[in-house]
């Protein structure tokens, strides 16, 4: 069964608590520049602390127990953190480009930079950490809210060091034209980053198949059992839904089978299925193998 959330909930507290300080750090960066490559750092990283907190509600959320109206539990709350993640990063994007163009036709001069460099390399090491620390424990728990989390804070450290990039170059120089070209080009890996946040998050909702690494060692699985007991298998499916995945297949005995067989086999099957593919959900159906109604049953809208 998929970690509960209690245990989960500390790494999204980690991610708020890492958002609260980048904010202050990047603000504090652009207010002693006025570089409006360090404010759009600033800007991604509300939307990294909104983010974050959506990733605490939909955690709690996605491991509540199962109730009457919602049987399968509630593991699918995590496409809804990634898919409004995603539309926040565009957003943000939005935003910085407002705040880019301008620039682009009426240069700004800078202040001096060091200290403003110095903190924005500053909340970079923090999201670098955080960022690490989020997709370990998103791998490790099976977690796409954690996962996402990590990956869009280590966008964020590749933008920031761009960010540093252009503003150390402005300073350096002189070419103040490099602050808003970095500060696009911020936005535009932004905007990548959230449509690649969405479309995952829209993938999952859809019912998107396991992994094929997973199906490739159910199928390995079936072989072997086909070779060993005569049995045989059709109609399988598989899908997942956050942490948890749904398998369901078909499988065809010999005749002369009892129901105790036939189930121990079902039983012993699943239970190597489960040591395979983590927080499987199985569903076997048992069909005697020599009537030609089994095999006309495998349609999903049979």
């Amino acid at each position: 069964m998929p970690t509960g959330s209690t245990g989960l909930e500390r790494y999204a507290w980690l991610s708020v608590a890492a958002a609260i300080a980048t904010i202050t750090l990047k603000t504090l960066a652009w207010w002693v520049t006025d570089s409006v490559g360090l404010l759009s750092d600033a800007l991604e990283s509300l939307v990294n602390l909104a983010a974050a907190v959506l990733a605490l509600y939909m955690l709690r959320l996605a491991h509540s127990p199962p109730d009457k109206d919602h049987p399968h539990g509630f593991s699918k709350a995590e496409y809804f953190s990634a898919g409004i993640e995603g539309a926040l990063i565009v957003l943000a994007a939005a935003a910085i480009f407002a705040s880019a163009l301008p620039r682009l036709f009426s240069p700004h001069p800078l202040d001096p930079p060091l200290l403003g460099l110095a903190l924005n390399l500053a909340a970079t090491a923090i999201n670098l950490a955080v960022a690490v620390v989020l997709i370990r424990a998103g791998k490790t728990h099976h977690s796409i809210t954690l996962e996402a989390d990590g990956r869009h804070l280590l966008t964020d450290v590749w933008t920031s060091v761009g960010v540093f990039v252009g503003v150390a170059l402005v300073y350096l120089t002189g070419w103040l034209i490099l602050d808003p070209l970095i500060a696009l080009a911020v936005a535009i890996n932004i905007i990548w980053t959230g449509v690649g946040l969405m479309r995952r998050s829209v993938s999952g909702l859809l019912d998107a198949a396991i992994s094929a690494e997973y199906l490739e060692e159910i199928d390995k699985l079936f072989r072997e059992y086909t070779q060993r007991h005569g049995v045989t298998f059709h109609a399988l499916r598989t899908r997942q839904a956050g942490a948890r995945r749904f398998v369901t297949f078909h499988l065809l005995v010999p005749d002369a089978w009892s129901v105790k067989q036939a189930h121990e086999l079902s039983e012993e099957l699943e239970s190597r299925i489960r040591a395979l593919v983590p927080n499987a959900n199985l569903l076997t159906h048992i069909e005697p193998i020599s009537d030609p109604a089994s095999y006309d049953d495998q349609a999903l809208d049979r």
